[in-house]
């Protein structure tokens, strides 16, 4: 069997197949799929007994399925040929929303009690303010993200937000610092990032996403404990709308159920790799009882002073945040 283990923040996963090509291939390159744009780092590392987890891909003629235990899944199947066919790798054992991705994030929680955040941070160096903007697609994490460089503000991730609270203690580690934007964005709202990229023709460049290196941005540290404040964010931009609506979310309980479901998203909901092979989440009842007593403990903390929903349009999207 071909072997080779992998150490994404404090997650180490054993990877092994009968053929070479199905492992992933490190170093990993720039673009839309990666792994990347999800993570701050994939590192290679010996391959040994006693990983956080192991991933085992048999090829096989066979309609694919898909096995798992406590430490160990398993994939059988034509993966060599859903590879090649696949409408978006995306949605792949390693891109950038498949399997890998929501393992690592389940190995994180259940083994290290570090929590994922679907989101983007910045860091304000003169206040020591960590800016948490949660989101899914759509919802304006990017104008966030563009716009803080924009006015000074350090890269801290731009995609998934790690903590992991110690006691009273809340420490923050730094995610992805690539970031998948669609070039409609970058040519005209962002014009000063846009890189020397062949330009898409007009009917695709609403469509097209490239993957921005934003790494000469980042914070010069990739762990932050406990800053003097922590201010949390759920956006909604959108283009014409006038002025700057900023909602605290004052009911504890309503902010802990809101940061509970992004949190949870990404490891409950199924997922559909290679347009071909459904994988049921990977949550677990015991992993959300404690997720929730997280929250539930991480909106009273200290260093979190604002928790708010955020309506308004690109231009205005930080309002007196920043002040």
């Amino acid at each position: 069997m071909n072997k080779i283990a992998l150490k994404i923040l404090e997650a180490t996963v054993g990877i092994e197949s009968d053929k070479k090509e199905l492992l992933p291939c490190l170093p990993l390159e720039l673009e839309v799929k990666s792994l990347l744009t999800d993570f701050n780092e994939v590192e290679a590392i010996p391959y040994s007994t006693g990983l956080d987890g192991y991933i085992s891909i048999e090829e096989s003629e066979e309609r694919p399925i898909f096995e798992s235990s406590e430490k160990q899944v398993r994939f059988r199947g034509p993966f060599i040929k859903l590879e090649r066919e696949a409408s978006d790798l995306r949605f792949s054992l390693w891109g950038n929303q498949g399997f890998l991705y929501r393992y690592v994030l389940y190995l994180l929680e259940k083994k290290h009690g570090i929590y994922s955040f679907h989101a983007c941070a910045l860091y304000q160096e003169e206040r020591n303010y960590l800016y948490v903007v949660i989101g899914g697609a759509g919802t304006g994490k990017t104008v966030y993200l563009l716009s803080g460089l924009a006015r000074g503000l350090k890269l801290f991730s731009t995609e998934t937000v790690h903590f992991h609270r110690d006691g009273d203690v809340i420490s923050w580690f730094m995610g992805s610092v690539v970031d998948n934007i669609r070039f409609c964005t970058l040519k005209y709202h962002f014009p000063q990032f846009q890189p020397g990229i062949e330009i898409p023709k007009a009917e695709e460049e609403w469509d097209k996403k490239i993957a921005l290196d934003l790494s000469s941005y980042k914070t010069d540290f990739k762990k932050l404990t406990d800053p003097d404040g922590v201010i949390i964010l759920f956006p909604r931009v959108e283009e014409g709308r006038e002025g700057f609506q900023l909602t605290p979310i004052e009911d504890k309980r309503k902010a802990s159920k809101a940061l509970f479901d992004n949190i949870s998203q990404k490891l409950a909901e199924t997922m559909i790799l290679y347009d071909n092979i459904p994988i049921l989440g990977l949550d677990e009842e015991e992993m959300a009882l404690a997720r929730l007593k997280e929250t539930n403990e991480f909106v009273h903390h200290k260093t979190i002073i604002k928790i708010a929903a955020v309506l308004s349009n690109p231009h205005e999207c930080w309002g007196d945040l920043l002040e």
